[in-house]
C-alpha cells in the first residue's frame, strides 16, 4: 500500500488520518509540488488530474481523499478505529449526510481561509482581508449549524468518532494557528469537538509527520 502525497497538503492528511486510525502498514511517497511532480509524466498515471494524493494497492489506484478514505474504512473494518456507522438504513443516511456537509458546506469556506490565512503567507504571498472577512462570514454561519448539531451529538454522526468528523480535521488544524480560530472558540461545543478530534493519537502521528 502507497500514498503519494505532499505533507503540507490537506486532502494528504486527510488519507494518512484514516490510515493511522485503522493501523494499517503503508509506505509514503512524498510528492515534490514545489517542483511539479504531481503534474510530471510519471504521476499522471496515478492522478490524471495531476493532484495529491494517489494511493495505490495491488492493482487498485484511487485519487480523491474521500473515495480513499471511504475504501480504506470498509476494507479494514476490522482493524484500528471503527469510522463507519454500520446499522439501519436512517443511521446510514445520517452518516452520509454529515459527510456530505463537510464536503460541500464546510471545506469550500473553510479551504478558501486555510489558501489566505496560512498558505500565502507561508508561501511569502499577500492574505487578501477582503476575502477574509467575506469568508469568515460564510463559515461562522456554517459553524452555527455545527454548533446546534454537536449541542445534542458529541461527534456529527453519531457518538462516536466517524469519517464524518475525521474529514474535517486537516482544515481544522490549519485553522487553529490561524485568526478564524475565534469562530471556534466563540461557540462551545464546536470548540469541545475541535479539541477532541485534534487531540486523537492517529492525528498527532499525522502532525509528526509535518514536523519531520
Amino acid at each position: 500500500m502507497k500514498v503519494h502525497g505532499y505533507p503540507l497538503s490537506t486532502v494528504t492528511q486527510r488519507v494518512l488520518a484514516c490510515l493511522y486510525e485503522k493501523d494499517v502498514e503503508f509506505q509514503f511517497v512524498n510528492v515534490d509540488m514545489v517542483a511539479g511532480e504531481h503534474k510530471s509524466p510519471n504521476f499522471l498515471p496515478l492522478n490524471p488530474f495531476g493532484q495529491v494524493p494517489a494511493f495505490e494497492e495491488g492493482d487498485l489506484k484511487l485519487f480523491e481523499s474521500r473515495a480513499t478514505t471511504h475504501y480504506i474504512a470498509h476494507e479494514y473494518a476490522d482493524k484500528g478505529t471503527q469510522l463507519l456507522l454500520p446499522g439501519s438504513n436512517k443511521t446510514m443516511a445520517v452518516f452520509q449526510l454529515w459527510k456530505e456537509v463537510e464536503a460541500h458546506q464546510f471545506d469550500p469556506p473553510s479551504t478558501k481561509l486555510v489558501f489566505e490565512l496560512r498558505y500565502k503567507p507561508h508561501f511569502g504571498m499577500t492574505t487578501d482581508t477582503a476575502v477574509v472577512e467575506e469568508y469568515e462570514a460564510k463559515f461562522a454561519k456554517v459553524l452555527d449549524v455545527y454548533e446546534a448539531r454537536l449541542a445534542e451529538s458529541k461527534y456529527l454522526a453519531c457518538d462516536h468518532f466517524t469519517l464524518a468528523d475525521l474529514h474535517h480535521l486537516p482544515t481544522v488544524q490549519y485553522l487553529l494557528g490561524s485568526s478564524a480560530k475565534k469562530l471556534f472558540d466563540s461557540r462551545p461545543h464546536v470548540s469541545a469537538w475541535v479539541a477532541d478530534i485534534t487531540a486523537r493519537p492517529a492525528w498527532s502521528k499525522v502532525m509528526g509527520m509535518l514536523k519531520q
